[in-house]
């Protein structure tokens, strides 16, 4: 095991003073391999979008937003419907009290028997 971490770490080691040395010696040609690789990985990953995306989970996912905005198309309506009820029905506003209340204050001297946890 430590073998294997060992090795990892000269690798990276290698790497780092291989690209060190490269970016000093030959500045161009160390922005063309950093270009080339990004060019690679972004084709990579499109590849594999499409190929993702072509999966027969797609006509799942089309059910899916296909049921998804007529749920919202429904919900819509409803609210529509609700608001329009909700003015119809409006209570109007209670007016405040006049009445002057009061606390009526009990034993406070007498403690209470609380269970211990």
């Amino acid at each position: 095991m430590f073998v294997k971490k060992g090795l990892i770490g000269l690798f990276i080691l290698l790497a780092i003073i291989g690209l060190g040395s490269t970016l000093f010696q030959q500045p161009g040609a160390f922005l063309k391999q950093l270009l080339i690789g990004a060019i690679i990985i972004c084709s990579i990953y499109l590849i594999y979008r499409i190929w993702t995306a072509k999966q027969p989970n797609s006509k799942n996912k089309r059910a899916f937003l296909k049921a998804a905005r007529k749920s919202k198309k429904r919900l819509k309506n409803r609210q529509a419907s609700a608001s329009t009820q909700n003015h119809a029905l409006k209570k109007p506003i209670r007016k405040k009290s006049q009445a002057n209340l009061t606390v009526i204050e009990g034993k406070k001297g007498k403690k209470k028997n609380r269970a211990m946890y």
